[in-house]
C-alpha cells in the first residue's frame, strides 16, 4: 500500500466530515460534538452511578457479594476486550453505523436491566451493556478527530473532557437522588431518553466516515480480545488472590501469551487490525505511556476519596457527590484555558504544567489526616480538576494527531484500550495498599471484620467511640500512602511525555515521513 493509496483512502475517510480546512469544515461540527458528547457521557453516568445504586440493588436482589463482583466487572471485561475490534469495525464498515449500533445495544440492555430480578439477569444485561460501549466509545473519538481540524481539535477536546468530567462528578449525586426518591433500577432506565436523543441527532446531524476497505483480521481480533479480557480480569483479581499465586498465575499467562500473539501477528499479516507503527510516532508512544501512568495514579481516586468523605467525615452519598464539584469546576477552568493556549505553548508544554499541578495535588491529600475537615481536601481537587483539563485534553489531542484518518477508529480504540488497563492497574495497586495499610494500621486484637475496611469496622462499633477513631486514623494513614503513589505515577508521566513528546510544529514532518514508511513497508 503506497502514501498515495493513503491519501485517497484518507480523503474517502472523511467524505463529509471536512477536515481538510477552513473552507472544507462541516458546518454542522459543533452539533455533531454535542452528539458525541452524549454518546460518551451516557457511559460514564451508568458506570458511576451504578456506584452509588450497589448496596441497595444487592440488598433488593439476594446477590452475593461475588455476585456483586460480577455486576460491577463483567462490563469493564467485555468493554476492554472488545475496544481494538470496535475500533477497527468502525474504520471498516462506518464509524457512525458502529456508533449508533452500539448506542442501540446498550439502549435495550439497559430497559432490560430496570426488569431485572435476579444477579444472573443483571449481570448478562451489564455484559451486553460492555458490548455496546465497547462500539460506542471508540467512535466519539475517531469521529471527532476525523470532524475537527487540528487548529479547532483541542476545543472540541476540551469540550468533550470536560462534558465527560461533569458526569464523573455529577453522576454520584444523580445516583443518590434516584435511589433516594425511586429505586435502584432508576440507575439503568436514566440511561434510555439519553441514548434516544443521541441515535436521533446523530442520525439527522451526523455524516458517515469511515476508511478504505480491508480484509478482516480475526485471529487479530480474537487474540486481542482473549488477552486483554484475560490481563484485566487478572489484575482485578489482584487484592483478592494476589498477583501471582496459582489461579492468578494461570490467568497471566494466557494474557501474555495471547497478547504477545497478537503483536507477533499484527507484524507479520498482511491486513493488521491495529496500525502497531503509531507506536514508532514519538508523540504517540510517548503520550500512551504518560497516560497510563496517569491512569495508574488516578484510578483509585474516587475509590479512596468516597470512602473518606462517607466513612471518616460521615458524609451521605449525594453529600459525598456534591464534595467533587471542586474537581468539575476547576477541570473546565483548565480546559477552557488548555484550548485557548495550546496554540501559543504547545502541547508539550501543557501537559508537563498540568501533570505538575495534578502531582501536587495528589502531595496536598498525603498530609490529609482524620481532623483535617473538608478544606484540604477541596483545595487538592481544585487542583486536580486544574492540572487535568490543561493535560488530558492535550496528551490525547497530541497522541490521537498521528493517526491517519482512515484508521482513526482503531487508533482511538487502541488509546482507549491502553488507558482502560492503567485505569484498572491503578485500581488495583491502590485499592491493595489502602486494603494492606488499613489492616495494618488496626491494632492487635482488633476484631476481623474491623482489620477488612473501614466499613467493616464502623459497622461492628456499636457507639465505641475509640474503635471508630482508630479505624478512621488507620484508613488516612493508609490513605496517605496510596496518594504518595499517585503523585509518584503522576510525576512518572509528567518526565515520560517532557522527554519524548515533541511538539506537532516541530515533529509533524518527521512524523509523517515515518508513518509513510511504515505504511509502505
Amino acid at each position: 500500500m503506497s502514501a498515495d493509496d493513503v491519501t485517497a483512502g484518507s480523503d474517502t475517510g472523511n467524505s463529509g466530515t471536512g477536515t481538510g480546512g477552513t473552507g472544507g469544515r462541516n458546518p454542522h461540527r459543533w452539533w455533531i460534538l454535542v452528539v458525541l458528547c452524549l454518546s460518551s457521557l451516557v457511559l460514564v453516568v451508568d458506570s458511576m452511578a451504578l456506584t452509588v445504586a450497589v448496596p441497595s440493588m444487592t440488598a433488593d436482589l439476594g446477590a452475593s457479594a461475588q455476585d456483586t463482583q460480577w455486576i460491577l466487572d463483567s462490563y469493564v471485561l467485555v468493554f476492554a476486550g472488545l475496544l481494538l475490534t470496535s475500533g477497527s469495525l468502525g474504520d471498516r464498515f462506518g464509524r457512525r453505523k458502529v456508533m449508533i449500533i452500539g448506542l442501540l445495544l446498550f439502549g435495550a440492555a439497559s430497559l432490560a436491566a430496570v426488569f431485572c430480578a435476579d444477579p444472573g439477569e443483571v449481570i448478562a444485561a451489564r455484559i451486553a451493556m460492555g458490548v455496546g460501549g465497547a462500539l460506542i466509545m471508540p467512535s466519539t473519538l475517531s469521529i471527532l478527530i476525523t470532524v475537527f481540524d487540528e487548529e479547532e481539535r483541542n476545543k472540541a477536546m476540551a469540550a468533550w473532557g470536560s462534558v465527560a468530567m461533569l458526569g464523573l462528578v455529577g453522576s454520584p449525586v444523580l445516583g443518590g437522588v434516584l435511589i433516594d426518591h425511586f429505586s435502584w433500577h432508576s440507575i439503568f432506565f436514566i440511561n434510555v431518553p439519553v441514548v434516544v436523543l443521541a441515535i436521533l441527532a446523530g442520525l439527522l446531524l451526523m455524516p458517515e466516515s469511515k476508511g478504505p476497505w480491508q480484509k478482516p483480521d480475526p485471529l487479530g481480533a480474537v487474540l486481542s480480545a482473549v488477552g486483554m479480557t484475560a490481563l484485566i480480569w487478572w489484575i482485578i483479581e489482584i487484592p483478592q488472590h494476589g498477583a501471582f499465586t496459582g489461579r492468578a498465575l494461570v490467568t497471566l499467562a494466557v494474557a501474555v501469551v495471547a497478547l504477545v500473539g497478537f503483536v507477533v501477528w499484527e507484524n507479520v499479516t498482511v491486513a493488521p487490525m491495529v496500525p502497531l507503527f503509531l507506536f514508532k510516532a514519538r508523540n504517540f508512544s510517548g503520550g500512551s505511556l504518560s497516560l497510563t501512568l496517569v491512569q495508574i495514579g488516578n484510578g483509585g481516586l474516587l475509590l479512596v476519596l468516597t470512602q473518606y468523605l462517607q466513612f471518616v467525615l460521615g458524609y451521605s452519598p449525594v453529600k459525598a457527590g456534591l464534595a467533587f464539584l471542586p474537581l468539575a469546576v476547576a477541570a473546565l477552568v483548565g480546559n477552557g484555558a488548555g484550548a485557548k493556549f495550546a496554540a501559543k505553548t504547545g502541547n508539550r508544554a501543557l501537559i508537563l504544567t498540568g501533570m505538575l499541578v495534578m502531582a501536587a495535588s495528589f502531595a496536598l491529600l498525603t498530609t490529609v489526616s482524620a481532623d483535617t475537615g473538608f478544606a484540604v481536601p477541596a483545595v487538592a481537587l481544585g487542583l486536580l480538576g486544574l492540572g487535568a483539563g490543561l493535560a488530558m485534553p492535550a496528551a490525547v489531542g497530541a497522541l490521537m494527531g498521528t493517526i491517519p484518518p482512515e484508521q482513526a477508529g482503531v487508533g482511538s480504540a487502541l488509546n482507549d484500550t491502553i488507558q482502560q488497563a492503567g485505569t484498572a492497574l491503578g485500581i488495583a495497586i491502590l485499592g491493595s495498599l489502602l486494603s494492606s495499610g488499613f489492616a495494618s494500621g488496626m491494632p492487635a486484637g482488633t476484631p476481623e471484620q474491623a482489620k477488612h475496611s473501614i466499613a467493616g469496622a464502623l459497622a461492628i462499633a456499636h457507639g465505641d467511640a475509640g474503635l471508630v477513631r482508630t479505624a478512621r486514623e488507620a484508613f488516612t494513614g493508609a490513605m496517605a500512602t496510596t496518594f504518595t503513589v499517585s503523585a509518584i505515577g503522576v510525576l512518572a508521566a509528567a518526565l515520560v511525555a517532557t522527554l519524548v513528546m515533541r511538539d506537532r510544529k516541530a515533529s509533524v514532518g518527521t512524523e509523517a515521513e515515518a508513518g509513510e514508511a511504515a505504511i509502505a513497508a
